[in-house]
């Protein structure tokens, strides 16, 4: 055999030291945040600052969510597949925080993981009270035409990334996918009865004013009413469970709190280095200041990782852009909302939640990457579309 027999190429991964990604974003911030000549304590602050910014509400949200997700686990609740897919906009718009509807539906959507992980992305980017809502607060503007067509733009949106699911194939271990089809039994209802509770309370809530009774006010808002679902779920589940579900979100939620903190710390020193906010200038009017909006709320996605963190950086900077054009509020906000969809990448704590779960079984991060980020940016690509042909046309 000569030595021309066998030839090995060695990529760039080969000359790294093998780390897992956390470590990585770590390094990357510090170096990123030197080279942006700050100082040590300049660098420590911002390290902290972004690190932590939210790491509160997303132990309010994945403790309560992952507790759910394993009280439902314990009541094998696999018929309920296709109820998942369906609910799963809804209740990522509910939850507002599609981390937390996918950790909840997952376990009771079988095959359709991955349809229920694209449904709850698309229902908390478009339907109130989730994307649209807090962009519109931003831009300080209110139109309950944003509600109308936000509904509207989601059933194309998420039939993408259903038809998207469908074309790339599904990766999930046979083992992981049940055979059963009974959607319709009680079993699988019953399933569905914490969202029911979630449901009743957010609507409370958003018809009644009770900021005068803290415990009720907290319980019919999104965090206290997932909560209140929680707990409910575990009534369900047999006492000598009821730990095993506890200690399984607790160690869920830590792993998955250090990967959200390293990701925020990194979009926190980047944003701050690099001025992401000059690099698009968002001018004029019609289609031209929808595709500047939109790259605008992409270049933040993709620094930030965090669609609530986009939202809250962008809006405040848009604001001033969009009074200053013709631009309609409703295609301002629906554009923001869009542009927040590019794209799910290890920097968006989802990307980890889905990985984790609907692709576990992939050994390397290229495909995963490829099926969350490409579907992301089809959905995003479809709505833009639609919204452009709407601007041409006259109706927004």
């Amino acid at each position: 055999m000569t030595d021309t027999a066998y030839t090995y190429h060695k990529s760039l991964s080969d000359y790294l030291p093998d780390m897992p990604l956390v470590i990585w974003m770590v390094l990357i911030t510090l170096i990123l945040g030197f080279a942006g000549h700050m100082n040590a304590p300049q660098m420590i602050t911002m390290f902290n600052v972004g690190f932590g910014r939210a790491l509160g509400e997303f132990a309010l949200i994945l403790l309560p969510s992952f507790a759910l997700a394993a009280a439902l686990a314990q009541q094998k609740a696999a018929p309920a597949q296709r109820l998942a897919a369906f609910a799963s906009p809804v209740a990522g718009a509910g939850m507002i925080c599609p981390d937390t509807a996918y950790a909840a539906l997952s376990p009771i959507a079988g095959r359709h993981k991955l349809e229920v992980g694209f449904g709850a992305y698309a229902g908390f980017k478009l339907l109130y009270p989730a994307g649209p809502l807090i962009v519109a607060t931003g831009l300080g503007t209110e139109d309950s035409m944003i509600a109308i067509y936000g509904v509207a733009l989601l059933i194309p949106v998420w039939a993408v990334g259903v038809l998207w699911v469908r074309i790339i194939g599904n990766p999930l271990d046979k083992h992981q996918i049940s055979e059963e089809h009974s959607d319709g039994n009680l079993k699988a209802l019953k399933a569905f009865a914490p969202f029911g509770v979630l449901a009743a309370l957010l609507i409370t809530g958003a018809f009644f004013d009770l900021s005068s009774m803290p415990v009720l006010h907290f319980i019919t808002l999104p965090k206290g009413a997932l909560l209140v679902a929680a707990l409910y779920a575990m009534l369900g589940v047999e006492p000598g469970k009821r730990r095993e579900c506890l200690d399984s979100a607790i160690r869920r939620t830590g792993s998955l709190l250090l990967v959200i903190g390293a990701a925020s710390a990194f979009g926190a020193v980047f944003t701050t280095v690099v001025p992401v906010a000059d690099l698009f200038k968002v001018t004029g009017s019609g289609v031209m200041g929808i595709i500047g909006l939109f790259a605008l709320t992409t270049a933040f996605k993709l620094a930030q990782g965090s669609s609530m963190a986009t939202f809250a950086a962008v809006a405040p900077i848009a604001a001033p852009i969009v009074a200053a054009t013709t631009l309609s509020p409703v295609a301002a906000v629906l554009t923001i909302c869009l542009g927040s969809f590019i794209a799910i990448l290890p920097n968006d704590s989802f990307y980890w939640l889905v990985r984790r779960d609907a692709l576990a079984s992939l050994q390397g991060e290229g495909r995963a990457i490829l099926i969350l980020a490409g579907g992301a940016i089809l959905q995003a690509l479809t709505g833009l579309t639609l919204v452009i042909i709407a601007v041409l046309v006259g109706l927004l």
